[in-house]
């Protein structure tokens, strides 16, 4: 890339990567969301949003979509304060979406965006690898075995974080650099996933890997690649289990599943079963607005079984989120919340299935990493959670600004000389 291409980048992009940098040192990533929050405001506030455009509309259903509910739902929460609060801070969320959605810019533009994405999550599997090695990484010293690389020891989100965002870097490999590349990436990809521990993680990085083959490789070339990968799992994990005394006691926890009783599942699930319950009889109690976002907490001892062992001792608290998307919404929101975020996910949907090729083909990653984080066959982080929440606000993001987030602006995507026509807000 030249360098008079560099300062053409919109700040938008800038914004985007560099909330993915700061991500994992806690609340120093929310400087770049709340940036592009106020730029989207003041862009309200002095009309210059284009609300003709696709990508605008589209903003304003996902970000309305995902604020909404906690509206709806802070009227009779459970613990107002927390929910009219939460309500409050993820306003931000829509104006960061308008902001986003409303930056046009070329093919060139969009391409160093994805590069830049999957360069990040390079860098963080090789900090994590040499965890690994050494028991240390920029984000400190490993616990016991299970990797947490620049995210720290008491922030282990790496394995979902990276599950998610690899389709970025799986099809930027093959793009760039074709099998071998992708080959590569894919097995580091694989055992730092593994090492980090998640379950829910390794579910998901096999989802997504699979979607990747597909969409890369074409049907047939993908079964093979599957194939590859599920052999390099098993040899992963092979040595895994009898090297890591944690990973083994992961492995035997989940292969409990398949004795078949509910004691059996619950142990394979780590508990969550008395929660997905709880949460279930919370929906069932307020069907139509839910206990209120983020009182999920406060809201469980009413609701939980007289030996719940996520009950405090004082009575007064209890698990602090669903572990489930579905359970989530239906506890905290209701059916307003549930309903919202189905007719997104449609609209979403339909504009993705009637994206010209290439704009389909540039959003795809984004699209894939959109599945994984919230396929409802999985356990999640809270969705409405301060970290989760902004994570998929961000895959959102980078689905808007991507050409088939725009469905597909051709006018704006190269210029006349096949220079990429500079980025700008209307």
């Amino acid at each position: 890339m030249r360098a008079e291409h560099w300062r053409h980048l919109p700040l938008a992009h800038w914004l985007l990567l560099a909330t993915l940098v700061l991500l994992p040192f806690g609340m120093a990533s929310e400087l770049a969301v709340l940036a592009g929050a106020v730029l989207g405001g003041f862009s309200l506030i002095r009309r210059q949003i284009d609300w003709q455009r696709p990508g605008v509309k589209l903003a304003l259903v996902l970000g309305a979509a995902y604020w909404l509910p906690q509206l709806f739902s802070a009227f009779d929460s459970v613990s107002p304060s927390k929910s009219w609060s939460e309500a409050v801070l993820d306003l931000r969320f829509l104006l960061f979406l308008l902001y986003v959605a409303n930056t046009r810019c070329g093919a060139r533009d969009t391409k160093f965006l994805g590069g830049g994405i999957a360069a990040i999550v390079v860098f963080w599997c090789l900090d994590a690898l040499l965890q690994a090695a050494t028991g240390y990484s920029l984000g400190g010293l490993a616990t016991s075995d299970r990797l947490s690389g620049i995210f720290g020891a008491d922030n282990l989100k790496l394995g979902g974080v990276l599950a998610a965002l690899a389709p970025f870097a799986l099809s930027e490999s093959w793009h760039r650099g074709g099998r071998l590349a992708l080959a590569t990436v894919t097995v580091v990809l694989l055992v730092v996933i593994l090492l980090a521990g998640a379950r829910a993680a390794w579910f998901g990085f096999a989802l997504g890997a699979a979607l990747s083959f597909w969409h890369i490789l074409g049907r047939r070339r993908a079964v093979t690649a599957l194939l590859a990968l599920s052999l390099a799992a098993l040899l992963s994990g092979i040595i895994g289990y009898s090297l890591s005394e944690r990973f083994a006691q992961r492995v035997d926890r989940t292969a409990a599943v398949l004795s078949g009783d509910y004691a059996a599942l619950d142990h394979a699930l780590a508990g969550r079963l008395a929660i997905w319950e709880t949460a279930w009889r919370m929906g069932e109690a307020h069907p139509v607005n839910g206990v209120g976002v983020r009182a999920f907490r406060y809201a469980y001892p009413e609701f939980a079984a007289p030996d719940d062992p996520f009950v405090d001792t004082d009575g007064t608290h209890g698990a602090l989120h669903a572990h489930q998307i579905v359970l989530e919404l239906w506890s905290e929101t209701g059916s307003i919340g549930l309903g919202l975020w189905l007719a997104a996910l449609f609209i979403a949907w339909h504009i993705a299935r009637h994206m010209p090729k290439t704009s389909r083909m540039m959003a795809q990653p984004a699209s894939i990493a959109l599945v994984v984080a919230l396929f409802p066959l999985n356990t999640h982080y809270a969705v409405y959670s301060a970290f989760w929440g902004l994570l998929l606000m961000w895959l959102a993001a980078i689905w808007l600004i991507l050409p088939g987030g725009q469905s597909g602006q051709a006018e704006d995507s190269i210029g006349t000389n096949g220079q990429s026509a500079r980025c700008r807000q209307r």
